[in-house]
């Protein structure tokens, strides 16, 4: 997410690496390059020139503060501006009204049907809701077919009218049989063009203007860039929605669709697609995105994710199994089910302070949990169990069951081993604490 942008950001801070203090000249070369790195992101040049003007009239005349150097104080600025840029806190839904009606607006392709399902699931395991999906797309029928599959995937019901082509009748009728049935949020998918054009916005103004939802969300695809701003104000100019969605954010996006639509269409980011999965749906948080696009990580977003995802009383039982050596193989398969809940290894790992840079050129396979699983898979419950009896012959057989050589098995279960070891000694305390005094930074 937003490597690119990152990169060139941490290049033109170095300009000021080695400086004792911010002089004209050295933040005019800085400014240079942010201004130059927010353009190859796609960030139009109004506003990356807005940008790059007011970071520059902060940093010129500060004094450097003992505990931070001139390129530590540029890093500050921009984090400053980009969370202001992008909207400064994140904007919840308004979902007040009983039922809220949401409708949702875009080009086709863009995600719209996919965002729909994601916020259903949203609303439904995270805030309690009782959702109502409503196919309003009479011109594609698979659109149709996709809103019922990702309604079954989620347990919510999907509204359809087969052979109805008037979207403002079957979206009232929805309504009417959702109130019926006491939904009370009804999530109304829309149909989208490739391109704008005036049948399709007066279409859905006639929908908007039947039944004057309380959200109307415009979904736009991150990767296509300005282009995605320019529509994003086409619609708001007709629509005036309430809030933006970003989907495909994990694609390779350059981000000036993050940094530039708020400005422009004067309305918030809500959400924004990290993936496919129906899981992959994030509020939209200004600063944390900062965060992440200046290489800063996003600790917030991972604990959160981790918690959405760990039970805290099988948390409790798990460490008991810890402290006396009882942790086997069918914890270890459990823990990593519960860590591919969370979405893609680069996203969590690049969600760590450090790690992001570290790891932007490596291809990281999301399927790279499949051989381990294989091979646990192979084993008896006893040697799932008790993976001290898994001796060679044992080793042999549990490979030939997977269909991996028996190196990986034998690498598996001493990988295993050293994590048993290891996680027996943090769950004690003297050791922890010993651990942490031999450690030279906490000396001092």
């Amino acid at each position: 997410m937003f490597e690119s942008l990152s990169d060139k950001l941490d290049r033109a801070f170095k300009v000021l690496k080695g400086h004792g203090t911010i002089t004209e000249i050295n933040v005019a070369e800085t400014i240079k390059e942010i201004r130059k790195a927010l353009l190859d992101a796609d960030v139009s040049y109004k506003v990356a020139k807005t940008f790059t003007e007011n970071v520059k009239e902060k940093a010129l005349g500060q004094n450097v503060l003992t505990a931070l150097q001139p390129g530590q104080l540029m890093t500050k600025l921009v984090h400053e501006e980009m969370v202001a840029l992008m909207g400064g806190t994140e904007a919840e839904l308004n979902l007040k009204n009983t039922p809220t009606i949401i409708l949702m607006s875009g080009l086709q392709g863009s995600g719209k049907t996919t965002f729909s399902g994601k916020l259903a699931n949203f609303l439904k395991t995270k805030k309690g809701k009782k959702p109502f999906l409503v196919a309003c797309d009479v011109y594609r029928p698979a659109a149709i077919d996709q809103l019922k599959v990702l309604g079954e995937q989620i347990g919510v019901p999907v509204y359809t009218e087969e052979g109805n082509k008037n979207p403002v009748e079957i979206a009232k009728n929805a309504i009417a049989k959702a109130k019926s049935e006491n939904y009370n949020v009804i999530i109304i998918d829309t149909a989208g063009r490739l391109a704008i054009d005036e049948e399709m916005m007066q279409e859905i103004e006639r929908v908007k203007a039947a039944i004057q939802p309380h959200e109307t969300l415009f979904v736009v695809d991150a990767m296509t860039g300005q282009d995605a701003v320019n529509t994003a104000k086409t619609f708001h100019d007709r629509l005036n929605f309430d809030g933006v969605i970003l989907t495909k954010l994990d694609g390779d996006t350059r981000g000036g669709a993050a940094l530039t639509i708020r400005s422009v269409v004067t309305k918030p980011i809500k959400f924004i697609g990290t993936g496919e999965k129906l899981e992959a749906l994030d509020v939209f948080y200004p600063a944390r995105m900062a965060d992440r696009i200046l290489g800063m990580g996003d600790v917030i977003s991972l604990v959160e994710r981790a918690q959405e995802q760990f039970d805290v009383e099988e948390a409790k039982k798990l460490q008991k199994k810890i402290a006396k050596n009882q942790f086997d193989f069918e914890d270890f398969i459990n823990q990593i089910q519960q860590i591919k809940k969370m979405g893609s290894m680069k996203d969590l790992l690049g969600m760590i302070p450090g790690i992001g840079k570290a790891i932007k050129d490596i291809d990281i396979n999301d399927d790279a949990f499949k051989h381990i699983e294989a091979i646990i898979h192979s084993m008896t419950p006893q040697e799932r169990k008790n993976p001290d009896v898994i001796n060679g012959s044992r080793r042999k057989r549990i490979a030939s069951g997977s269909g991996r050589d028996i190196q990986e098995v034998n690498q598996l279960m001493k990988q295993f081993e050293e994590t048993r070891k290891m996680m027996r000694m943090m769950s004690d305390k003297n050791n922890m604490a010993r651990m942490m005094k031999n450690m030279p930074f906490m000396k001092k």
